[in-house]
């Protein structure tokens, strides 16, 4: 797993959203972003850190963020995900792995004491001309927008 990091220029990506439409990087030149990709829609940790994210909209849109959010999902499950809980912002259906490889967040873990590749709850904060600002690799999901409002 090569993972971004802190200094690192985002790869363009183009992926579909949930509703089927382009979603490309540069969608968001000059904006900051915040990419945070998650395991499952409509599981419990996905689930609050998703609504943390929803609750706390505005306040990051003050701040000047632009949201994603990435699973490998399908994008009836995303669609489904987001009508529920009706998120504000789109969630990228990458079935094929792009934005999650670009991104390096796919790669083993361990559940149970059994050991298997799966993606892996990162937070990624990107300035508007694609750098990576910050990584948040410890993601509380009940409190993810005070992580990323730290700064």
């Amino acid at each position: 797993m090569n993972m971004l990091k802190e200094g690192d220029k985002v790869p363009q990506f183009s992926s579909k959203d949930q509703d089927g439409n382009p979603i490309n990087l540069l969608d968001y030149k000059g904006k900051k972003l915040v990419v945070f990709f998650y395991p499952r829609a409509n599981t419990p940790g996905c689930t609050a850190e998703a609504c943390n994210l929803r609750d706390n909209y505005a306040q990051l849109q003050e701040q000047g963020y632009e949201i994603l959010g990435v699973s490998e999902d399908s994008e009836k499950k995303q669609t489904n995900f987001r009508n529920k809980y009706e998120f504000q912002y789109p969630l990228l259906a990458d079935e094929d792995h792009t934005v999650i490889n670009a991104f390096g967040v796919w790669g083993p873990k361990k559940f149970m004491g059994k050991e298997y590749d799966g993606l892996h709850r990162t937070t990624f904060i990107i300035d508007g001309n694609g750098v990576v600002e910050r990584v948040i690799a410890k993601v509380k999901t009940k409190d993810h927008a005070a992580q990323i409002l730290v700064h």
